[in-house]
């Protein structure tokens, strides 16, 4: 937008003209539009996270073991020269000896049935915290690619109002030079306009690498190298009662579930090492024709006769660690229940905040602008009381995006970290 120079020496025609051009330039303006919408960054970080894909192939992992949880260990073969004669008469001949025999052998170690069910428990709660682990990683990707479109949207915003702003001073830093040159300025206005030029060049530089690193952000998480945002920001509810019941079925207390599951299987495991495990073996052994052939079989059973310096300290170990998951799993509920009471108190801080912006600090500010063009333009103001009311504005402005930001990363961050759904 282009407005003509003001100054006290303009025609009244001219004058009036640029003065409404000024304060049209004053109201809200529109944001700019972008190829990537909230909800698809959203959708496009849950299809591409690379830290999603490991997780999944943790869940692979898990599943694949579980194949293999409380089978029978591979059977063993041996093969063997027994009681081959290596002094006395018979000394280095097969079939010089009755005892001297080519054997072959095989044996199967039988766990007993407790210790391999709690071996399958335990992989079915590595499946179970490998999808745990990957549904928080899930709320993670989530939460971060939604705070970073806000981020991007709203520091690009704040970006277009300072230039809305900018626009509207510029035919007020044209004129200084001209209205000191009729006398109508005192020197110094001149240089307050300069001053303001360098203020908010500053402000500019800080808005750019606020959108920058924005930017930056949004690229990690979708993979979108020219990540860029379209339409408004989404209107999320908070709904107390709904997040707080969520809270319970928080996949991060579902992470601590699986691991007491995990620690309670590895205990079953090692109460089952005070039953009996059973091996069987059969042997054929060939002699010399003249002696005939054997065949041995046996059972080997073990003895856990020293159970209280054994097993028993690992079972107890093994019930510390379980304990430990149940006592974990509770102080993490306690702190999300914590922290939603916190972070709802924020949001209603920020909302009160943000309401007092737009009902009242912002209209002032534009009402104080307003006042001030119409008084210089009657000749009643100095150029210096229009510049610092139009730098107020802007500031207020400014404040006011920071708040409704505030606002709106109060109720994604709730919503993605509290939801039953994490949208």
């Amino acid at each position: 937008m282009s407005l003509l120079p003001i100054g006290r020496s303009l025609p009244p025609a001219a004058r009036s003209t640029a003065i409404a051009a000024v304060l049209l330039a004053l109201a809200p303006g529109v944001g700019h539009a972008a190829p990537l919408s909230f909800d698809a960054a959203v959708t496009l970080a849950d299809q591409t996270a690379p830290s999603l894909a490991a997780r999944q192939a943790d869940v692979d992992a898990a599943s694949h073991a579980r194949l293999a949880a409380g089978r029978l260990p591979d059977p063993k073969v041996r093969f063997g020269l027994d009681n081959f004669p290596v002094s006395g008469p018979p000394a280095g001949r097969f079939g010089a000896d009755n005892m001297t025999s080519a054997s072959i052998s095989f044996s199967q170690e039988l766990p007993n049935e407790a210790k391999r069910r709690a071996e399958r428990r335990r992989a079915d709660a590595d499946i179970d915290a490998a999808h745990a682990s990957t549904d928080v990683q899930r709320r993670n990707v989530k939460l971060n690619t939604a705070l970073a479109w806000m981020d991007l949207h709203f520091a690009e915003k704040r970006l277009a109002a300072l230039d809305e702003i900018e626009r509207a001073l510029a035919p007020m830093r044209t004129s200084a030079p001209s209205q000191l040159a009729a006398g109508t300025a005192r020197p110094a206005e001149a240089l307050e306009a300069e001053q303001l030029t360098a203020t908010l060049g500053d402000r500019r530089a800080e808005l750019a690498a606020a959108v920058g690193k924005a930017r930056a952000e949004l690229v990690r998480w979708t993979g979108d190298a020219q990540a860029e945002t379209v339409g408004e920001a989404p209107e999320l509810g908070v709904d107390e009662g709904a997040l707080r019941a969520a809270v319970r079925r928080h996949p991060l207390l579902e992470t601590f579930d699986a691991m007491g599951r995990q620690a309670e299987a590895d205990r079953d495991v090692a109460r089952a090492g005070k039953i009996p495990d059973i091996n069987f073996d059969v042997g054929y052994q060939r002699r010399d024709p003249a002696f005939g052939d054997m065949v041995t079989a046996g059972v080997t059973i073990s003895l856990p006769l020293w159970g209280s310096t054994r097993q028993d300290p690992i079972i107890a170990a093994r019930e510390a660690s379980a304990h430990r998951a149940r006592l974990e799993r509770e102080d993490a509920e306690r702190a999300l229940a914590a922290q939603l009471n916190a972070d709802l108190a924020d949001h209603v801080m920020h909302h009160d905040q943000w309401m007092r912006s737009q009902s009242t600090l912002v209209p002032l500010a534009r009402k104080k602008a307003e006042l001030e063009t119409a008084s210089y333009a009657g000749g009643n103001a100095s150029l210096s009381n229009v510049l610092t009311a139009l730098l107020g504005l802007a500031e207020a402005r400014i404040e006011d995006l920071n708040r409704e930001a505030e606002v709106k990363r109060d109720a994604v961050r709730i919503n993605f970290t509290y939801g039953s759904d994490a949208r």
